[in-house]
């Protein structure tokens, strides 16, 4: 059985969120970096699924994060085309040998391709909301929102109209370059 769905979870995370004063809880992720990061934010709340009480478990990020790591995905997938052999230092073994000028070349590369896909514009992204049902833990949502920041604030009232059913979708569509951040 699904613990996201047990009456006794639900009951804990409800006494964590009044505890907290909020109507959610933050998850700390083990993999999250330390630094202060405000474009996005790992959350569970209580809702309902198909009328049963359920906890949501939620990842809530900016358009603008959200667009800059599909832009950085298809690079990467460009950079393999062009230096099918080369390993990214993040993929690397403690044993793979460090090529420092394939490491330049790799990186002049990608952010090349960057520039390229985000001048013409071949990512674009608008506000979603993905439900997993077969989620480990309650039903996961992946929340992407037209927001300059997340923030308690922006949770709260994403979580308010989401359990009330008013959750209404900006559905433009948006494109962002990395001048933008500058």
């Amino acid at each position: 059985m699904n613990p996201g769905f047990d009456p006794e979870e639900i009951a804990q995370l409800k006494r964590e969120c009044k505890a907290e004063r909020l109507n959610f809880v933050y998850v700390t992720d083990e993999f999250e970096d330390e630094e202060e990061n405000n474009e996005h934010a790992h959350v569970q709340f209580v809702g309902y699924y198909k009328d049963k009480e359920v906890v949501y478990d939620a990842l809530i990020y900016t358009l603008r994060l959200h667009h800059s790591t599909l832009v950085y995905d298809a690079a990467l997938e460009r950079l393999k085309v062009q230096m099918p052999d080369y390993v990214s230092p993040d993929e690397r073994g403690e044993t793979d040998p460090v090529d420092f000028e394939q490491d330049e070349e790799a990186e002049i590369l990608l952010t090349e391709f960057i520039e390229e896909i985000e001048e013409n514009e071949e990512i674009t992204v608008r506000e979603h909301v993905e439900v997993d049902d077969k989620f480990d833990y309650g039903i996961g949502l992946e929340v992407g929102l037209n927001k300059t920041e997340i923030n308690e604030k922006i949770i709260n009232d994403f979580i308010i109209r989401f359990n009330s059913g008013r959750l209404q979708l900006d559905t433009n569509v948006y494109s962002f370059t990395t001048e933008d951040e500058e």
